[in-house]
């Protein structure tokens, strides 16, 4: 008899916990997309340019795709409009796992954009990692094969 009052108790107990957790809060949410397709987990392989955007209502979410470049190098480009909050950072690394790139951009501050050209890396399936953090706004981000 008592073993069942105690799994009772821890029943009641995890029902409880359960039943108060925050969450199902959905009032901030954050959105990846990559060439017009909504990343709700990390993805395979995309060929070709590169064409993403993101918003966000606060939310933070951290996505990774692989990409094919069959280059050394990758042209990039982000630009945000946010309020003063959250960051917006891109990681890029190459066929041997190599960061090529890691920029970040804050809402609410200059720059509001960048670009440019990765380091000089090894060819391949290259991965990119779009990260926002507590994010407010919207933007877009490119990427296209360098050299």
């Amino acid at each position: 008899m008592k073993l069942t009052k105690k799994i009772l108790l821890i029943f009641s107990l995890v029902t409880i916990i359960v039943g108060c957790s925050s969450d199902d809060d959905n009032s901030s949410n954050a959105t990846i997309r990559v060439n017009g397709q909504a990343l709700f987990e990390d993805v395979g392989d995309f060929n070709g340019d590169i064409d993403g955007d993101f918003t966000g209502n606060g939310g933070s979410v951290t996505r990774t795709f692989q990409w094919r470049n069959a280059l050394n190098t990758a042209d990039y480009n982000a630009d945000i409009t946010a309020t003063s909050q959250g960051t917006f950072r891109m990681i890029v690394k190459d066929a041997n796992g190599t960061m090529v790139l890691d920029k970040s951009l804050d809402g609410g501050s200059e720059p509001d954009s960048f670009s440019g050209t990765t380091s000089t890396g090894v060819p391949g399936i290259w991965s990119v990692t779009i990260t926002l953090e507590s994010f407010n706004g919207d933007g877009s981000f490119s990427l296209s094969e360098g050299d």
